[in-house]
């Protein structure tokens, strides 16, 4: 994973397998009937799964992750009527704020909460995540795992040794216009940003991302500043097995990624200009269908997680890197436990709206070499 800038690097934690107990049907009984309001207008799903965006099977996973934390430090929360917090209930409100995006005010009410509690329980919630889930965003470490990688990439359109498609997003903030250190944060389009950089799988999951960086960096310049081209460039990343796509012609493994990035051996983007070739042409037809992955991905990440999807009003600039993390780590969670939710979910690629496409100019010599193999290929037109 990329740096997430205002993240402190902890102990390292060990996988964890095991799922809580506590989500129980009576838990969830009493629980529902205090937050009847938010039930009320539900229409489909399950009314849990409508409240919280995952299952419960999921919900218990995730109840499991943070519980020895959790109760190692009780935050002694309480409910307005005084009643004490579970961890269930805990977990609950934490999610219920990065679900559903609502103000710390508007969750207070629907759940009998004071708007500093609810503030209180989804940081100390995030804090935990941030450590005891991050096993859930990683790199492919072993031959298996790059080959199903590689193998599911090829069957969307062809490509063949893909590991991952790269995007950016941008998470909007309403900052003071009046106070001049928020200037930074104004990126390109007149908004208040920060941007997120994902590198993502056939499968939507998050392997790698950056985020922390005002919103006005070009693509290319994160993309400069993250860890992810730093071990590329010192062949600890994208160092796998080459495949032959003809006698004497290889190719090895590279992501790919839009106009906004440079081209490089490792890093493949489409072809510009308008007066293209048939092969060029089919080419970037295939690349625009496989990265479209990546889009996904980020459209999926601001409509479950709706925190992070519009407009945040006078985010810690701080914290918020941290939050954005947690909820690539939720993202995949859903991912990995094949929760049914998802398939409910409407499948985006609107992900950034208003913001236009950018365009780098970079182009690397021998990975313009590798891309017109790679064309060839695709089009059935390299010698054998």
């Amino acid at each position: 994973m990329g740096p997430v800038r205002g993240y402190k690097k902890r102990r390292k934690i060990e996988k964890r397998e095991e799922t809580s107990e506590e989500g129980s049907v009576d838990w969830w009984d009493e629980f529902s009937k205090r937050i009847g309001g938010l039930l009320s207008s539900t229409k489909s799903m399950d009314k849990f799964e409508s409240v919280f965006k995952i299952s419960r099977k999921t919900f218990n996973y995730i109840c499991a992750l943070v519980k020895e934390d959790m109760m190692a430090k009780p935050g002694n929360f309480v409910f307005t009527n005084g009643r004490p917090m579970s961890l269930n209930d805990q977990v609950a409100v934490a999610l219920r704020r990065l679900s559903s995006g609502d103000s710390l005010l508007t969750i207070g009410d629907a759940f009998g909460l004071n708007h500093s509690t609810v503030s209180q329980v989804t940081w100390r919630f995030v804090e935990i995540m941030e450590e005891r889930a991050l096993h859930h965003l990683q790199w492919p470490s072993t031959e298996p795992e790059i080959t199903e990688i590689t193998s599911k990439f090829e069957k969307i359109r062809g490509l063949p040794n893909c590991c991952g498609a790269i995007d950016t997003t941008h998470i909007m903030m309403c900052l003071a216009s009046a106070d001049s250190s928020n200037h930074v944060w104004l990126d390109h389009e007149n908004n208040h940003s920060m941007i997120l950089q994902a590198i993502v799988d056939p499968d939507m999951r998050f392997r790698d991302i950056v985020t922390g960086w005002p919103g006005k960096m070009k693509d290319s310049s994160v993309l400069q500043s993250s860890n992810f081209l730093k071990l590329c460039e010192k062949g600890q990343r994208l160092n796998g097995k080459k495949i032959e796509l003809a006698e004497g012609s290889e190719i090895s493994e590279y992501i790919i990624g839009d106009s906004g990035y440079p081209l490089l051996p490792w890093l493949v983007t489409p072809y510009q200009g308008k007066e293209l070739s048939e092969s060029k042409a089919e080419f970037n037809r295939r690349h625009f269908a496989t990265r479209m992955v990546a889009q996904r991905a980020l459209a999926r990440l601001k409509e479950m997680w709706k925190v992070i999807q519009g407009v945040m009003w006078r985010p810690d600039k701080n914290r918020l890197p941290r939050i954005i993390l947690v909820c690539c780590l939720l993202h995949n969670i859903v991912i990995d436990l094949e929760d049914e939710v998802q398939d409910e979910m409407p499948l985006s690629h609107h992900h950034d709206l208003g913001y236009r496409q950018q365009i780098s100019e970079f182009v690397d010599n021998n990975a313009s070499i590798l891309r017109d193999k790679l064309s060839l290929y695709l089009s059935g037109r390299l010698p054998p």
